[in-house]
């Protein structure tokens, strides 16, 4: 399978961290589905990209941070549908995630849009179990967008887990007012980092610290990002703030000293989840 480059290494490096944590003694996430994914990625991928990618030992603080935002945003998507009926949830650059199985296990509402050279790459692999829509193309082009129009224009939930930050800010921007554009009633919930990592020798750091710790150019370069939340409603007429959750929040995380820090912005606003509402 010769479909793997910078961005769906990503998508297979955050598939491993939730294998890692759900094969534990006592999990955060149980990812049986993902367990499933994973060795048939496996045995299609190239032996170099194994060795580099998937054999490769992750630090156990990532894997339990990747784990706890799947729990965090698979909570987000069980909300959502208990309090929306109608309600469509669309992830945008989904990768090998394996949230539908998570979530119920009973078919409900679901979309996913990612490339599509890592779309191919799922329906080879989960395509005799996945009964949801999957569209391929760029979250940056219109045709998804259309896509979603003509199934509903309200009461949708777009989640886009560790993906906006890779973007380029005007994108992103223009992607933030093609919602409030086309949709309403809706909501918004993404992964954030702190705009000083996305310049300078902050954004030196973080590539040279991801890339020594990945063993890829996966997820080594931040180009979207924010002070506080709050910037994010000038973006686009009728987008509010509604919520915000911190990793350094949740009683799980690794080192357990961690959670000390949930009460100093420096820390909770480096990298964090805001979910907006559409209106």
């Amino acid at each position: 399978m010769d479909i793997l480059n910078a961005v769906s290494e990503t998508a297979l490096i955050t598939l491993k961290a939730r294998v890692v944590e759900t094969e534990k003694a006592s999990p955060v996430l149980e990812d049986e589905v993902g367990q499933i994914c994973l060795a048939r990625l496996r045995a299609l991928l190239p032996s170099e990209t194994r060795a580099r990618v998937l054999d490769r030992k992750l630090p156990v603080t990532l894997t339990r941070h990747i784990a706890l935002r799947a729990r965090k945003y698979d909570a987000y998507t069980r909300t959502f549908l208990a309090d929306t009926p109608g309600g469509l949830v669309v992830s945008l650059g989904c990768g090998f995630d394996t949230r539908y199985w998570r979530v119920s296990d009973r078919p409900w509402p679901y979309v996913e849009v990612d490339l599509p050279a890592v779309i191919e790459a799922k329906r080879q692999v989960l395509g005799d179990i996945a009964l949801y829509r999957m569209i391929g193309g760029s979250v940056l082009e219109d045709e998804w967008l259309e896509e979603i129009s003509s199934i509903q224009t309200e009461h949708i939930l777009f989640l886009a887990e560790g993906l906006l930050m890779y973007l380029p800010k005007a994108a992103v921007i223009r992607l933030f007012q093609k919602f409030t554009e086309s949709f309403s009633s809706s909501q918004l919930v993404f992964e954030a980092v702190n705009e000083k990592y996305t310049r300078g020798l902050w954004k030196k750091s973080v590539e040279s610290k991801m890339r020594r710790n990945l063993g890829s150019e996966a997820g080594a370069s931040y180009q979207f990002g924010v002070r506080e939340a709050a910037e994010i409603e000038g973006y686009a007429p009728g987008l509010k703030v509604a919520e915000e959750w911190s990793y350094f929040e949740d009683r799980d995380i690794v080192p357990k000293f961690l959670r000390l820090f949930r009460h100093f912005k420096f820390m909770t606003r480096t990298q964090w989840t805001i979910r907006a509402t559409i209106e």
